[in-house]
């Protein structure tokens, strides 16, 4: 099995403890390998041991160091008692990518109780908890790197009402913490993917892929992205080369963020009614009829 092709230096992060949520599949698994490959120990956590596991396997027949972890980080109680027991284990945690989450579509109105709650847990509190540790048990003293994955989020999200809301929550959150705990040595950013081909899209149903993915194909740059592209970005974030960037999330997205079209079918329609209190006719262009 060959190695991972980073675009960065061999042994930039030669001695280090990363810990990668969600890393037994899609982005995390690309952030694992590519960090691994740079000689940093991979912690990688999840809720499937035999994910994990596989991917501790390619790591380790890569040439790298890796060891699985199950945690649910919804759990705020067992997300602090894991990462006190891997410091007390490797004696250090230098940095963290916050890549769980999850999500399905539904429009706001379908959204019950029961998964808002889910989708809030895992994409926000998840993210928060896990954070909170590493600050409390590791990087409070030795400083470190946080990396949260996010979400093509910034013009709403319709469809998935629930994690637009907590991946909003998690950028505003990624600026407080970034001033908070920048005395003590600690940077703090975020990565926002676009469109990107990973098996995270096996979670979506037939349906909503053939609508969506020739919308994610149209940006500016005519396709999707790779995984590798979201790994590198947060290789960047989490390297000396961006120390001093905190604070900040940075877009992966082709530039799809900036055109943004609707991940839901929005059909023609004049349900909100305009309202014109001007009392003599607008001055139109010719073919231009008033509402």
């Amino acid at each position: 099995m060959t190695a991972y092709r980073s675009i960065f230096r061999d042994g930039l992060f030669d001695g280090q403890v990363a810990l990668v949520t969600g890393g037994g599949s899609g982005i995390g698994r690309a952030i694992a390998h590519e960090l691994a490959s740079l000689d940093a120990f991979v912690v990688i956590s999840g809720r499937k041991l035999e994910k994990l596991d596989t991917v501790v396997a390619e790591i380790s027949e890569a040439g790298g160091r890796a060891e699985a972890m199950v945690l649910d980080i919804r759990d705020d109680e067992a997300v602090d008692a894991a990462i006190a027991d891997l410091v007390a284990r490797h004696g250090r945690l230098d940095a963290v990518v916050n890549n769980a989450g999850g999500q399905f579509v539904a429009g706001a109105e379908e959204i019950r109780p029961k998964g808002w709650r889910a989708v809030i847990d895992t994409n926000l509190n998840g993210t928060f908890w896990v954070s909170r540790a590493a600050f409390l048990h590791a990087m409070g003293e030795r400083g470190g790197a946080i990396v949260s994955i996010v979400a093509d989020m910034w013009n709403g999200f319709p469809g998935m009402a629930h994690t637009g809301a907590a991946r909003a929550a998690v950028v505003n959150m990624t600026k407080t913490m970034a001033v908070e705990w920048a005395s003590r040595g600690v940077r703090v950013n975020a990565v926002a993917p676009g469109g990107i081909l990973s098996s995270g899209l096996k979670n979506y149903p037939r349906g909503v892929l053939e609508m969506a993915l020739p919308m994610l194909r149209g940006n500016p740059t005519g396709r999707m992205g790779t995984e590798s592209e979201v790994a590198a970005a947060v290789t960047f974030l989490l390297s000396p080369a961006a120390s001093y960037i905190t604070g900040e999330t940075l877009r992966v997205d082709g530039a799809g963020s900036l055109c943004k079209v609707p991940m839901v079918p929005l059909e023609p329609h004049q349900a909100i009614a305009p309202y014109d209190g001007l009392h003599l006719p607008a001055d139109l262009p010719e073919g231009v009829d008033a509402p």
